[in-house]
């Protein structure tokens, strides 16, 4: 198909133009509606992306499954965009350590263009909490962050169709799935294995906030991690997730399983 081409060659427009091309002439191909949707969440277009995602659930019922999961994923999106807007709180698992909340306000100075009050809050998040050790890949750390400064301790995440922030301390495990079709550059397939041994399945959003409006083709599709520097040395990520470690720098869509330590007692809340 000549849109596979063109993604190959990282030219979205031309992709979309091609694949619209082919839909028209096929309608009623689940395949093609599949792909479309798939495309268009690559390149931020959320609204049209779940109107053709309930168009391939209509036409193949088999696939209501993987429909509902995506289709919440869309929609998860503009709840993802208000949380770094600074106009919604993301959920959370539990009751959060209080050093999340300084995350949360740090957001919404950002949005006002106070980035070195919010800096001050990233650094008194970073200072609360705790190193977390483990593996990655199989390499061991002493700890790990995003190496976006809006997230740094704490993972996104996508469980039972509701998007969440959950600090590393409260993961034991996390596997990932690698990439096999064209929405896994947008949402990785994940399992997680919680500190207190519970387990869930959901989606990793693969690329940072503010992706569509500030990176090229070639960071909507993932296949490379820049950075803006604000005032207070505040790293923001366009692309693809950037996990930073002791040893080193690895991409979600590179990696495979994480293991975290358990936090010792007293230091677990930050």
């Amino acid at each position: 198909m000549q849109a596979e081409q063109f993604i190959k060659e990282g030219k979205l427009d031309d992709a979309l133009a091609a694949l619209q091309d082919a839909v028209r002439s096929d309608p009623a191909s689940v395949e093609k509606r599949a792909f479309l949707y798939q495309l268009l969440c690559v390149m931020g277009r959320w609204d049209r992306a779940l109107t053709q995602i309930n168009v391939a659930g209509e036409l193949d019922p088999k696939n209501l499954l993987m429909v509902e999961l995506y289709r919440n994923a869309i929609l998860c999106e503009a709840f993802r965009a208000d949380v770094f807007a600074g106009k919604r709180t993301p959920l959370m698992l539990g009751e959060p350590p209080a050093w999340v909340g300084l995350m949360v306000q740090a957001c919404s100075l950002l949005e006002s263009g106070d980035a070195a009050a919010a800096a001050r809050l990233r650094d008194a998040a970073f200072e609360a909490a705790p190193a977390v050790s483990g593996s990655i890949n199989g390499e061991p750390f002493e700890w790990i962050a995003d190496t976006d400064h809006r997230l740094g301790p704490i993972l996104e995440a996508v469980i039972q169709g509701k998007y969440y922030w959950v600090p590393f301390e409260r993961i034991a495990e996390i596997t990932i799935e690698p990439p096999g079709a064209l929405r896994d550059v947008v949402w990785a397939q994940a399992e997680f294995t919680w500190s207190n041994e519970g387990k869930a399945v959901g989606l990793i959003p693969v690329r940072y906030p503010g992706t569509m409006e500030k990176g090229p083709d070639e960071a909507r599709l993932s296949r490379r991690t820049d950075y803006e520097q604000l005032e207070g040395d505040y790293c923001i990520g366009i692309g693809q997730r950037m996990w930073a470690t002791d040893a080193g720098e690895y991409p979600i869509l590179e990696t495979r399983r994480i293991t975290l330590s358990a936090v010792p007692e007293g230091r677990a809340d930050g």
